[in-house]
């Protein structure tokens, strides 16, 4: 027997399932029926006396979703603005492994730690607000887990495809077989006691996910073979259409639309991973759970992500196959299970462990379901909020999206039939998570793109070339790459209005600032609001070097800089004591950019020493090389002077992050506020070029680690060897790094 033949064997013996048999040969029938199959509505939907949000298995190939015709809050209702993460793993008989709990609740720790980081997936919700005009803040803290050992009550519902088990859960020992199947109100009731035993906290603050083992199905209704389920039975449509993955919903006992301090936000994820690679189960249990991850695609297909359509089998290759003799027919249902779809564990271990199975990466499928509720229940978190007009969620939206992969590959590996893509980085895990929905690229005309894993956020503009004093200049901030750039917020009276990301200009000479929306002066055409100033013009009185900043304020509340020096040719200002004219202050002190020549335009006081020249640089690298091996600067002096370099970040974006330090002083006036996170020092004996390396303090380091991108700035403060009064000369320039 080949090892193709050994491997489908294992995973298609025969095994009873009550009215059907499954054989190497069915195995793949059984596979078209999934492919064939029309998946249920991912949307909020009311089985008996419950509503919940849920995540149904996914079956078909993948078609571009419809563009919704609407997504609202009309209402405004409740949005979260932050969540403490409890998970809770309802197992009194000890069945959810060691290995997937410490995993996912690894996810959880990274993903709190993340918060704030514009690279990941949840950063997408930021742009959902509610009447309060608060954004719905990518902030989750996780508070830890728990087992709860209370035992299961009597079953409130019939599995349509119970595991064959001979002990409990599918463990080979013998003895009865038992099954366990609880309703989604048995769910509720235990999570509600369960908090209340604990002590632990309810309101809109928190959400809690409940989970449930291998061999523990979970049904909204009575079960059997039309029931809405966590598990389906394989022969049955009905029953695979109505099968769901997990679902979120609400204990609100005072019914408010808007929750109160005894309402419970949770989300049901009933194990769902299937059981590829896990030889603790019975051979006939071991089957694919890629419907419940959506992962079953091709990234190198055309188009993008799709799934691998099932192509019917011509005349020509219906009779070759009939010819084959069963180890080829074998070879070619082995390459149909590699080759199809399936799922992706980019956190799989060696495999087979020292257990001799291949299941650790079965959680990662559990980890996109988490995933997926977590921003369902950020943005609609009593399933009254955001929805479009068929009642679909945020993540419905997107369903089958994944991307842009970072990295990993879609090839299936023979013992675990799965591949190991990735699209985010949290910390320092990699995991696959589904897209969520971008409501800023649906409301703007231009191309957008509508499902996307992270938010882009990089103000942009080219400053003029070298220009008269007097002679007006344009600056271009429609130049930016703004993701959240549309939105919406409510009025006094809760009425749902445009919203849009805000521009703000400052010019370096002390003239006030300007702040509006897009696109330019000095008037915004439908769909923008007034006033406008994502262009502006602008006209400088005095020669001299000036520091011009941009800063957006996207929807979700989410603020970036980037400053750019732009060099003026004219008279230096009245008050300047002969130095080259900042412009902003009439000190004696410049502002130039690497290559340029200090005070270009201006003179020196009679008498004065003139101001060193010099020029820096941060030379183009990765912030993830900057970090560990330092921030490479070239620098060049005319002469020997003494100073020191700063790298400076915006104290709001140091805030969000964690990261302290000093202020900057010395800027010129209306500059945004900047902190100095490294310094190193500047001596030299004669002009010249040379480099230095910045290194950064342990804890800031650590902390920009866990960003995609980061703008900074540099500035070298240098003096010259006069005696008395020597002359400064202070060189400023910027750049974003990128992870």
């Amino acid at each position: 027997m080949t090892i193709f033949a050994r491997l489908l064997s294992r995973l298609t013996a025969p095994r009873p399932l009550g009215r059907v048999i499954i054989s190497a040969a069915a195995a793949v029938a059984a596979a078209a029926v999934l492919i064939t199959a029309a998946p249920a509505g991912a949307v909020v939907t009311t089985v008996g006396p419950i509503t919940v949000g849920v995540q149904p298995r996914s079956s078909t190939a993948y078609t571009e979703a419809a563009r919704p015709a609407t997504y609202a809050n009309p209402s405004g209702d409740p949005v979260l603005h932050g969540t403490g993460v409890y998970a809770i793993y309802w197992d009194p008989t000890d069945h959810y492994w060691s290995e997937w709990q410490s995993a996912i609740d690894g996810y959880l720790e990274q993903a709190g730690a993340a918060s704030g980081n514009l690279s990941t997936v949840f950063a997408v919700d930021s742009q959902y607000t509610d009447k309060s005009n608060r954004p719905a803040v990518y902030s989750q803290s996780y508070k830890g887990s728990y087992v709860d050992y209370h035992a299961y009550p009597t079953p409130g519902c019939v599995d349509p495809e119970p595991l064959l088990l001979s002990d409990q859960i599918g463990l080979v020992f013998e003895g009865p077989a038992t099954a366990v199947c609880l309703t989604s109100a048995q769910m509720a009731s235990e999570l509600e006691a369960f908090i209340a035993r604990q002590h632990l906290p309810t309101g809109l603050g928190n959400v809690y996910y409940l989970l449930t083992p291998p061999g523990v199905t979970v049904c909204l209704d009575g079960g059997k073979d039309a029931g809405h389920c966590s598990d389906y039975a394989v022969a049955s449509e009905e029953s695979y259409e109505h099968s769901f993955c997990s679902y979120h919903a609400d204990i609100n006992p005072g019914g408010l639309p808007t929750g109160d301090a005894n309402t419970i936000v949770y989300a049901v994820i009933p194990w769902t991973a299937g059981g590829f690679g896990d030889n603790r189960l019975l051979v006939g249990d071991r089957r694919p759970g890629w419907e419940c991850q959506d992962a079953g695609i091709n990234p190198a297909a055309k188009g993008g992500y799709k799934l691998e359509e099932e192509k019917p089998e011509t005349p020509t290759e219906k009779t070759e196959n009939e010819k084959k003799d069963p180890e080829e027919k074998e070879e070619v249902a082995l390459k149909h299970l590699l080759e199809g779809p399936h799922e992706q564990e980019p956190n799989q271990q060696a495999c087979p462990s020292t257990a001799g199975t291949c299941d650790y990466g079965l959680f990662d499928l559990i980890v996109n379901q988490i995933s997926l509720q977590q921003e369902d229940m950020v943005t609609d978190p009593l399933l009254n909020a955001w929805q479009d007009s068929a009642k679909y969620e945020n993540t419905d939206e997107c369903r089958f999206l994944f991307g842009p992969v970072q990295g990993g590959g879609v090839t299936a590996n023979l013992e675990t039939f799965a591949g190991t893509l990735y699209d985010q980085t949290l910390g320092s895990g990699t995991y696959y998570l589904n897209d969520a929905f971008n409501l800023a690229a649906y409301r703007l005309p231009y191309p957008g793109a509508t499902c996307t894993n992270h938010v882009n956020l990089a103000p942009k503009f080219t400053a003029p070339n070298p220009v008269n004093s007097g002679e007006i200049v344009g600056f271009d901030g429609m130049e930016s790459d703004i993701d959240l750039d549309a939105g919406i917020d409510y009025s006094a009276a809760g009425a749902p209005q445009a919203n849009y990301a805000t521009y703000t200009w400052n010019f370096g000479d002390g003239s006030p600032e300007v702040s509006g929306y897009a696109p330019g002066s000095p008037t915004c055409e439908t769909p923008w609001l007034s006033p406008c100033a994502a262009s502006e013009y602008h006209s400088y009185q005095y020669g001299g070097t000036y520091n011009v900043t941009l800063t957006v304020k996207d929807v979700g509340g989410n603020i970036a800089s980037v400053v750019h020096p732009i060099t003026v040719d004219g008279p230096a200002p009245p008050s300047s004591a002969g130095g080259a004219g900042s412009g902003s202050n009439g000190s004696a002190t410049s502002n130039a950019s690497a290559g340029q020549t200090p005070g270009s335009g201006s003179t020196a006081a009679p008498g004065a020493v003139p101001a060193p020249i010099a020029a820096a640089s941060i030379v183009r690298q990765s912030l993830h090389n900057a970090l560990h091996r330092g921030l490479v600067v070239s620098y060049s002096v005319n002469e020997q002077v003494a100073g020191h370099f700063e790298v400076l970040l915006s104290r709001t974006i140091a805030r969000r992050l964690g990261i302290s330090g000093p202020a900057a002083t010395g800027l010129p006036a209306g500059s945004p506020a900047e902190v100095v996170i490294a310094k190193a020092l500047l001596i030299t004996t004669k002009g010249g070029r040379n480099a230095v390396h910045i290194i950064f303090p342990k804890r800031t380091a650590a902390r920009l680690a866990h960003v995609h991108r980061v703008p900074l700035m540099l500035r070298l403060i240098v003096r010259n060897a006069a005696k008395g009064s020597p002359a400064t000369t202070t060189v400023v320039t910027s750049v974003t790094l990128d992870g």
